[in-house]
């Protein structure tokens, strides 16, 4: 009996908006993540590497006897990092500021409605004022 609720429960809560467009918003972040690290690693990386007389990260490690720590690696994780998070910074902020131009829209469209109808109103109750006289 109570696995039968257990379950309805869970299917409202699964096919709920919310839910289902956080989890395509996890699949697009990470199918982006992906993008931006390919571009760390395989341009920006290199390119920092040219600038700095040929250096590649990737390969940076220091050997102790038969074990190494690569802090190539770890550097390559930092650039990824910082990168994915610039370009998050740039994508929220571009998109919040074009939700807020498209509400000041919206917001404007309503007030010239709302205007509209008062204007007629105030229309109409002069009519009926003049046709009572």
């Amino acid at each position: 009996m109570w696995c039968k609720k257990f379950v309805e429960d869970f299917k409202k809560f699964a096919l709920k908006g919310n839910v289902i467009d956080l989890a395509v918003a996890v699949v697009i972040w990470t199918a982006f993540g992906k993008i931006v690290s390919s571009l760390v690693a395989d341009i920006i990386t290199p390119l920092i590497g040219i600038v700095l007389w040929g250096v590649d990260f990737t390969n940076l490690k220091y050997t102790i006897w038969a074990s190494s720590i690569t802090y190539g690696n770890f550097l390559q994780s930092i650039f990824d990092f910082i990168i994915i998070a610039f370009a998050i910074f740039i994508f929220v902020t571009v998109l919040s500021k074009a939700w807020e131009k498209i509400r000041k829209k919206e917001v404007a469209e309503n007030i010239a409605v709302t205007t509209k109808k008062w204007d007629d109103i105030l229309l109409l109750e002069e009519i009926r004022d003049l046709l009572k006289k």
